[in-house]
């Protein structure tokens, strides 16, 4: 397959009439969609944006390349849009867009796609090819320019190839290229940086990471070659080979638009020293990267992200020991026994207590990791175990974790004047030893004061009824719809998975049951509103109404982003008050859960299932009435059906 095969004639666009980046985009898309070549435009277009939130696709010097690799895509494609007046796209240079290459390619694109699209980015490449391009009136003209094009490079390509003759006293570089969809950026960068080097009279070697793989990938001899290292990527490369090399990390614009700056850093010595993860600097550079703010959530997010498997897992095993003595029958003299009573609901909450056993260590010691990398693990898992025998519970973990990270990096800063020949007793011997002894007695302390906030804590919510718990519910319920998926709500799911632990022996969290359903609300709103009030919907919106439906009833309140993102002045003040209004009903009518996930699929799990749907039903439709009445219709012409 060439690049004329990609540049379908049928879905050019010779006068892109949009102004602006959202219309571009809309125009090209239905355009996409009236050619047959996407099954869906609201999934396609998802990962447009997608992309873009990430880095604007508008390169500059009048070009942009906004790209998606999902389902909805039938077969891989190019449209062609050519703009008369240019439009504002947020280019990297700041200058407005005139030629757009929209690519679209299937979640199965073969290399042999691949490989074209990349030929096609790295012609892009050529100013003189690109004002030729500009002055292109026909999609006839857009297909024979493209294709002398390829002709002529593939010539050049077999000419520098046996021409080729290896010249030792050339400054020899190595890079790395890569975009998180790996089919236009990863390749013009890799072109962009050959042909600076070329002119620099530099020699070099580009790693691509694109969609087909890793491609001309760098040994360990080139790395030991090069005088430097050039990373030009937006996505997560294998950089521990790279230890102790001089090197420039940069976004995969840079490695298009700014190549002669990374090439000079990466050849005159004024790039920094690259650490791997397995060095003192390495965890030392990473702690100093961002605000304190931003540092703890990524911190607290990691042993969060490690610990939730072990409590849903955990919280569902004892919730089915609860069901199965409750359907075997246990005796009015043995109900404190609920859930070990019979043998096979013994066995699942011997299960399930036993992953809560980890719950704790867990999450301290991945916040640990987080902070000083592997040797603060062992030590955050003692201080998580500790808290837990001592009572301080889920707070008290969370301060261990803290605690233990920065007691690996306080000893990483007073042993780093030891000798080299020392660094591997250090992490085997001085850092657990000494992190334990240090960490573990900090923690005998901290366990005393934790303890007493935790068991009052517990004791407040166990005594939480009526018009308190409805309160909490409410406000917990609400934060989930918040930010949908951000700090907030992650905030109001943590403090309802910590409630589990703690309310085992009662049949469950009320807490839990508020943020479930405050996390429901909203998606499911989205399915009601796009329903009831059709005309304020386009039809991409309408159609994700379904999808919506789905990942409420699953707990997934993400669904709901791209609506919130669309219009957050009204989107989202409807969400909270549903979602407050569900979280208030489920609190002040007393309603447990012992999973901490699941939606639907746990419902037999909640204390009153039947009234716990009503109430999500009665928020979903609230937000979505007063959605339907504060949101404003769309335009007439984007209701119309996109096939026309």
């Amino acid at each position: 397959m060439n690049i004329k095969d990609l540049l379908v004639k049928d879905v050019m666009i010779m006068d892109l009439q949009a102004t602006d980046k959202k219309g571009a985009i809309d125009e090209m898309v239905e355009k996409m969609y009236a050619g047959g070549r996407i099954t869906d435009i609201a999934t396609y277009k998802e990962g447009i944006l997608t992309r873009e939130a990430q880095t604007s696709t508008g390169l500059g010097d009048g070009i942009a390349m906004p790209h998606a690799k999902n389902k909805a895509v039938k077969e891989a494609t190019v449209l062609f849009a050519k703009s008369n007046n240019g439009v504002d796209y947020d280019s990297l240079d700041g200058q407005p867009a005139y030629l757009f290459f929209m690519i679209a390619a299937p979640e199965g694109a073969n290399d042999t796609h691949l490989q074209a699209l990349a030929s096609l980015s790295k012609l892009l490449i050529n100013p003189d090819f690109v004002a030729q391009l500009k002055e292109v009136n026909t999609p006839d003209e857009v297909q024979a320019l493209f294709q002398a094009a390829e002709t002529e490079r593939e010539a050049e390509e077999r000419q520098e190839r046996s021409a080729e003759i290896k010249e030792t006293n050339r400054t020899f570089v190595v890079a790395v290229t890569a975009c998180p969809t790996g089919i236009a950026h990863t390749y013009m960068a890799e072109d962009a940086l050959k042909k600076m080097a070329k002119e620099m009279n530099v020699e070099i070697k580009v790693e691509t990471n694109g969609s087909d793989g890793i491609k001309n990938r760098l040994t360990t001899e080139d790395i030991a070659r090069a005088e430097g290292v050039i990373i030009a990527a937006d996505k997560k490369v294998d950089m521990n080979r790279f230890n102790g090399k001089k090197l420039v990390n940069r976004p995969v614009s840079d490695g298009i638009r700014k190549t002669k700056e990374l090439i000079t850093l990466a050849t005159n010595g004024e790039a920094p020293t690259f650490h791997g993860n397995n060095s003192e600097e390495a965890t030392e550079n990473s702690s100093a990267e961002g605000s304190i703010g931003s540092r703890i959530y990524k911190d607290l997010m990691n042993g969060v992200s490690h610990m939730l498997p072990f409590v849903i897992g955990g919280g569902i095993a004892i919730a089915l020991s609860f069901m199965i003595d409750q359907f075997m029958g246990v005796p009015q003299d043995s109900l404190s026994k609920l859930g070990s009573f019979n043998e096979p609901a013994a066995w699942f909450n011997q299960i399930g207590g036993a992953a809560f056993g980890f719950m704790l260590p867990v999450l301290a010691g991945f916040i640990a990791s987080s902070i000083a990398d592997r040797p603060g693990l062992i030590v955050g898992f003692t201080a998580g175990a500790l808290a837990n025998t001592g009572g301080a519970g889920f707070l008290g973990a969370l301060i261990g974790g803290f605690l233990a990270g920065y007691v690996i990096v306080f000893l990483k800063k007073v042993f780093k004047g030891l000798p080299k020949s020392l660094d591997g007793i250090k992490t085997i011997l001085f850092y657990p030893v000494f992190g334990l002894l240090i960490t573990g007695g900090l923690m005998l302390l901290i366990n005393i004061p934790m303890k007493i906030v935790n068991d009052g804590l517990n004791d407040f919510l166990s005594g939480l009824s009526g018009t308190n718990a409805a309160l909490l519910g409410a406000l917990l319920a609400g934060m989930m719809a918040i930010d949908l998926g951000g700090p907030i709500n992650k905030a109001a799911y943590v403090f309802g998975t910590a409630s589990i632990a703690s309310t085992v022996a009662e049949g469950g969290s009320t807490i839990m049951a508020s943020v479930m359903a405050g996390g429901m609300v909203p998606p499911l709103a989205i399915f009601v509103a796009t329903l009831l009030f059709k005309h304020k919907f386009t039809k991409e919106q309408k159609d994700a109404g379904l999808t919506n439906l789905v990942m409420g009833l699953s707990f997934v309140t993400e669904g709901a982003i791209p609506f919130a993102a669309a219009d957050p002045l009204r989107t989202i003040p409807s969400f909270v008050v549903g979602s407050a209004l569900s979280g208030a009903l489920v609190g002040g009518f007393g309603i447990r859960l012992l999973a901490p996930h699941g939606g639907i699929f746990v419902v037999l799990l909640l204390s009153h299932p039947i009234l716990f749907l009503l109430f999500i039903a009665i928020g979903a439709v609230v937000s979505a009435i007063i959605l339907g009445i504060v949101k404003k219709p769309v335009e007439q012409k984007e209701v119309v059906s996109k096939t026309a």
